[in-house]
């Protein structure tokens, strides 16, 4: 089968298509024919070793994917030949951009009636992050007030759309241009981060989303009620913020399960969330997809590689 590689760690440059073989579902797997894959700041961080456990090169990239179940592994009951899913292709992050990937069925769901698989493979990772942001760590209740950063990239969107589902009131981080579209989401104010200190006048927040880290994260800290919490899914909190802030500043890496992806598909199907796909890109390009992560220009939304038809 093709697929998006790389040998050794380092730029853009080092991602390559290449012929591997292709691989034979476990016990507890699927394999899952791979329609469409999406990429993120994961993959990048992934392409240049610089995860706390980076794995054996060669690696495929890539972890969202959406497809078609083509084979099942022993012991798996909840999935059959012909299933439409999206979900991860492991808990590693690792070989969504193939043509074929053996996935365990916990990672998986069935795929979004109303998405087709390009927006199916665009949502899982980001989607499942905004979630687990808001309702595993923030313990999100109606009519509390989060502030989400970034609120128009992939993650950002999601976690306005999630709050505002929820009941909450929503304050978001984006540049003037993306102010409308931000606010369609669901955000009831939007801050040009660009133009303005977000902090000056903003109080008693219960939750803040951070998806920046930095000093973005620091001034953050400023504006928590008593009681709130700030949840990222950037980098680790760092050792003097931890020691003054305790359990009421978090970081994690996201855990998708089937259970969580069901209930974004749910919400999807339900009308309540839309995914935002900026650039598609067939899997010969996925160099290129690199290069946007790394700053090269792009549309506004997720970029995914279309393996298939």
């Amino acid at each position: 089968m093709r697929a998006g590689l790389i040998r050794q760690f380092g730029p853009p440059s080092e991602v390559v298509i290449a012929d591997v073989p292709q691989p034979t579902p476990s016990k507890g797997e699927v394999l899952v024919r791979i329609r469409a894959a999406g990429v993120g700041p994961w993959d990048a961080l992934i392409r240049e070793g610089e995860v706390a456990s980076a794995p054996t090169v060669p690696v495929i990239l890539g972890s969202d994917l959406s497809g078609v179940v083509e084979q099942v592994g022993a012991g798996v009951s909840n999935f059959k030949l012909g299933d439409e899913v999206f979900g991860v292709a492991n808990k590693e992050f690792t070989s969504g951009y193939a043509e074929f990937a053996a996935a365990p069925a916990g990672v998986l769901a069935p795929k979004p009636a109303k998405l087709d698989f390009i927006a199916a493979a665009s949502a899982p990772v980001v989607a499942v992050t905004a979630w687990q942001m808001l309702f595993d760590y923030g313990h999100a209740v109606a009519g509390q007030k989060v502030l989400v950063h970034g609120a128009a990239g992939s993650l950002g969107s999601y976690a306005v759309q999630l709050a505002k589902n929820a009941g909450l009131h929503v304050i978001a981080t984006a540049s003037a241009r993306d102010a409308e579209y931000v606010r369609g989401l669901g955000a009831e104010k939007v801050l040009d981060y660009r133009t303005t200190r977000f902090e000056d006048g903003l109080t008693a927040v219960d939750i803040v989303i951070d998806t920046q880290g930095g000093e973005v994260r620091e001034r953050s800290l400023s504006v928590l009620s008593p009681t709130g919490i700030l949840v990222s899914a950037h980098s680790p909190i760092p050792d003097d913020i931890a020691r003054r802030y305790g359990n009421r500043a978090v970081f994690f890496i996201v855990e998708v399960n089937t259970e969580r992806l069901n209930k974004i598909r749910e919400l999807f199907d339900a009308g309540k969330l839309r995914a935002d796909v900026g650039t598609v890109l067939p899997l010969d390009q996925a160099r290129a997809a690199h290069e946007m992560l790394a700053g090269a220009p792009h549309n506004r939304g997720k970029i995914v590689l279309k393996i298939a038809p």
